[in-house]
Formats: C-alpha cells, structure tokens, sequence
C-alpha cells in the first residue's frame, strides 16, 4: 500500500492508520457518517465515513475507536475542495488492530541517522568541553539513564523541523556543527560555554512529547513550555552542584533565550555572545531543516510551495 503522502484522488486504499482525532457521528441524506483524522509516517488524511441508514450499527462502530488506536481500512482517495481525504462505505471495511498487529514505525517517522551513532558523536562533543564547571553539569545531565533514553529517542517538533524520533539528537547535533563554524570566526567567544549551551539548549523537549502512535504535546508542554521546563530542568541539575553561580546563571540565559525573540517565546533576549550565537545556530538549522524537508516532501509540478512562517520556497 502507498504511504499517504502518495496516493492520489481515486486510489484504492487498503491499509493501517493511526488515529489522530475522531468527529461525532452525524446524520446525511443517505445514512450515517462520521470523521477521522488519521495518519501514517509519511503524514495524515481526513477519512469520512459514509455508514449505512442504521445509526446503531455506525455508532457501534465509531464508539470502538478512539484517538491513538490503529485501524484497518479499505476505501478509496476522494477530493473535497480540492483536498484529499478517504472516502469508506462499508461497515466490514474498517476495524480497530491490536498492538501486535502493527509496528509504530509504520505511522512514527525515525530519522534517517542510526540513532546510537548520532550518540556516540554527541558523546564526544561533551566530552570536548574542558572548563570543569560546564562538564560537571554536562555529566549530571548525561550519566542520567532516563534522561539520556529521552534525549536519543524524542522529536525536536510536533511538524516544522525534525518532528520525528531521533530529532532532538539530530537537531542539537547540528546546532553544535554551527557554532562549532562560527568558533572559528570568533575566537573571543568562550567555546565550552557556546558549545554546552548547544548541548543543552533544548533539554526541555525532552518532557516535551508523548510517543505513541502520534506524536503529541504532554499536558506539561501545553501549560509551561520546553523554554521554561529546560530552566527547571538545569535548576534541578546545578542545585547541589559545586559550581559558580555565574556559571549555573550563564547556562540558564542560554536555555531561556535560545529562541531569540520575546514574540518567539524567549522569556529573555540573548544578553552575550554565547548566548546569540546558540539562538542563531538553533533558528539557523530548524529553518534550514523544515525547508529541506518541504521541498523533499511537496508534490507538485510548479517551481515554488508557500509556507507561512518563510513564504514561498522555490523548490528546483
């Protein structure tokens, strides 16, 4: 079966689907129906239900699916105002999997990159890092077994950059690159404070995600943010440490300005060198990042795709 991204209007479809979010079930001309979002690793589609003149039958039906299950589907690829979506009719042609029915890979998406080679490089930039402060609050974040598994395996996004398992890792790893560049252009910038702020920089994301079958913003995500969860995060860490204030404070700024702007979500705007040059790095390789993977991703025979936050991106 094709991946979503894929099929075309009136393909046959004949595959599993996770379960993004469901609408209630509404009566039409000819019966009953009812909406889904649903999604494999390649993106999502709205499916409609169109269920025979016996509501019983439908509800029983949509009642025995719910947000995150997998289900089986046969139908074909439609088009409603010019989107996409999958049009089923039979009450037989669709049913909830169980857990070993299917992979979550096959609606999660992984990252290219072997995820325990991205770590062993990740490993050696901490270990690079020689000013005794900054490395033993480096060791206390990454001799932290749960911390280091969330680390490796979290998305850096819910959908504009890296918005897959691995991502965070692949993520900070090229914000080290960058500043490790631009290092060289400035050799007044302290190098173990730019590059443990580049380490750091995101550590809230760790709490920030829950990993299903989606890919979901956590309850703590929604209320706080990964900007202000990354602070508590190095709060927690540094406490007891035997370090400078400065040192515990300095990192703190990185972590809580890293988005650059107030009307980004930067509680603070960067106040020294390093700090600029982690938030230019991070806005550098998520914008370099969600426009690669658009013109990887976008379908169309026309030489530009507009996306809000960039505009249009020529695609040749």
């Amino acid at each position: 079966m094709k991946k979503l991204a894929d099929v075309d209007v009136y393909d046959e479809v004949s595959g599993n689907f996770a379960v993004k979010f469901k609408k209630p079930v509404q009566k039409y001309a000819k019966g009953y129906k009812f909406e889904l979002r649903v999604g494999d690793s390649s993106g999502e589609m709205m499916l409609k239900f169109w269920g025979p003149d016996d509501e019983d039958a439908v509800k029983k039906l949509y009642e025995s699916i719910s947000t995150d299950d997998v289900i089986h589907v046969r139908g074909q690829v439609a088009e409603y105002h010019d989107v996409k979506e999958i049009a089923v009719n039979e009450l037989a042609d669709m049913r909830v999997l169980s857990p070993v029915e299917y992979v979550r890979s096959e609606f999660v998406r992984e990252s290219e990159r072997e995820i325990e080679e991205m770590y062993e490089e990740l490993s050696r930039h901490v270990d690079s890092v020689q000013n005794p402060h900054l490395a033993k609050v480096l060791a206390a974040f990454f001799s932290d077994k749960d911390f280091v598994k969330a680390f490796k395996h979290s998305p850096a996004a819910l959908y504009k950059h890296h918005a897959w398992i691995g991502g965070l890792l692949e993520h900070t790893l090229a914000v080290i690159k960058v500043c490790e560049s631009a290092l060289a252009v400035y050799p007044d910038v302290d190098r173990d404070l730019t590059i443990t702020g580049a380490i750091l920089h995101d550590i809230g994301k760790t709490r920030e995600f829950s990993v299903t079958t989606s890919i979901k913003p956590t309850l703590e995500s929604r209320l706080v943010g990964h900007v202000v969860m990354g602070v508590e995060m190095l709060h927690q860490k540094t406490a007891d440490l035997d370090i400078p204030e400065e040192v515990k404070v300095k990192l703190k700024h990185i972590v809580e300005s890293h988005h650059g702007q107030l009307e980004w979500g930067s509680p603070k705007m960067p106040a020294f060198p390093e700090a600029l040059l982690v938030h230019h790095a991070d806005y550098l390789d998520a914008s370099i990042a969600y426009i690669l993977t658009r013109k990887k991703e976008t379908k169309t025979d026309d030489e530009f795709a507009y996306a809000k936050d960039f505009g249009s991106i020529y695609l040749k």
